[in-house]
């Protein structure tokens, strides 16, 4: 008897079931996770390095394994160009650190702007973006290359229209973000999610932090330089004859840069070229440019945001000089007092330390490489 009420029961059960439509009964099969019940993106694990801060992740782009791949395909995807000849890749090259090689980025139409493209290292902790910090977020600065009429000058409009109507990118945006309909802010969100897995944390700097190798004593030698004031002390307060780098480019967070804005002495007016004064408004910004990272810096040349210097020596001829005199000049430049004076010893010294910040594991990393 209690089998055959049993055998009733589990038969009444199955009807409920069917009649209800039940799709998922057993326990083995996850909940229903997007709105058409696609597969959910896969959480990216990104490792933050030895002594580095926690990334800063905005809440609404949490980084996927699939929109992280994704982001490495528009990233080099060259029909986000209107004649399909460039991509973000082209002026952010694998072998100059992500940076361009040239002074100048030649756009699609022959144009070419009047600064230098800066390096993708670490930009996952950058508080803004660009020299003249007009992007805010990283999303919002990936939104302005690929319209900008001396860059890829292509229209956002056809830009989506090209991905949504070409035969891989609506299942793979689908997959990374439960959409179907491909916008621009999708696009820029998968972009920033892949230029947030670039960490660059393992040069020879990064080795020796961690115990794993030794500098040679001029490389040391360097370093030290690097970490100490500039100047004279007998006509400069507090001056040690060292670099005075630790001031822009210390090594809080092992970032090698303070993220501010800074005129470093190159020019004495600034018509040409206001820099973040055109952001702010204010003329006391004038000529104030962001400090770059010095990480992979051997790789990155041309330096400044006009790429005016084309050798380290030069840089840090510029340095030993004191730079130009201006109203905004940056307080720790030597101007009116010499210089740094830094012999021709030390000024190589600096460099051989500056050189410990290549990484070419991050440069040749294939997970950065073109896929296409």
């Amino acid at each position: 008897m209690i089998k055959g009420v049993n055998k009733r029961i589990g038969l009444y059960v199955l009807a409920v079931l069917a009649l209800t439509g039940c799709e998922r009964c057993q326990d083995d099969v996850p909940p229903c996770s997007t709105p058409d019940c696609s597969p959910a993106a896969t959480p990216y694990t990104l490792e933050i390095p030895p002594f580095f801060p926690p990334m800063d992740i905005p809440e609404d782009n949490p980084l996927t394994v699939e929109g992280v791949e994704l982001g490495r395909l528009l990233f080099w995807e060259k029909e986000l160009s209107i004649d399909g000849s460039m991509s973000c890749g082209s002026c952010h090259l694998p072998q100059a650190a992500f940076a361009d090689p040239n002074t100048y980025s030649t756009g699609v139409n022959g144009a070419q702007g009047i600064r230098n493209a800066m390096a993708l290292i670490n930009i996952g902790w950058a508080p803004n973006y660009f020299w003249d910090g007009r992007g805010l977020t990283l999303e919002e600065q990936i939104l302005e290359p690929v319209e900008h009429p001396d860059e890829m000058a292509l229209p956002w409009s056809e830009a989506v229209d090209r991905l949504q109507n070409s035969s891989t990118y609506p299942e793979l945006f689908q997959v990374a973000f439960a959409e179907d309909l491909i916008t621009k802010e999708l696009v820029a969100k998968a972009i920033a999610q892949f230029l947030r897995t670039m960490v660059s944390a393992d040069s020879k700097f990064d080795q020796w932090r961690r115990g794993e190798t030794q500098l040679t004593d001029e490389e040391f030698a360097g370093y030290e330089i690097f970490l100490r004031e500039g100047g004279d002390p007998e006509t400069t307060p507090g001056g040690e004859f060292g670099g005075d780098c630790f001031h822009c480019h210390g090594e809080a967070g092992l970032q090698f840069s303070d993220y501010l804005f800074r005129n470093n002495g190159l020019d004495s007016t600034f018509a040409a070229d206001p820099g973040h004064a055109a952001v702010s408004g204010n003329p006391l910004d004038s000529g104030k440019f962001k400090t770059p990272t010095l990480r992979n810096v051997a790789l990155t040349a041309p330096y400044m945001h006009d790429g005016r210097f084309t050798t380290l020596e030069e840089v840090i001829g510029h340095y030993n000089s004191g730079g130009v005199p201006s109203a905004t000049v940056d307080a720790f430049m030597k101007v009116s007092t010499g210089g740094l004076q830094l012999s021709p010893v030390q000024q190589t010294q600096l460099i051989a330390f500056l050189h410990t910040l290549t990484d070419t594991s991050f440069t040749s990393n294939p997970a950065f490489q073109d896929p296409h």
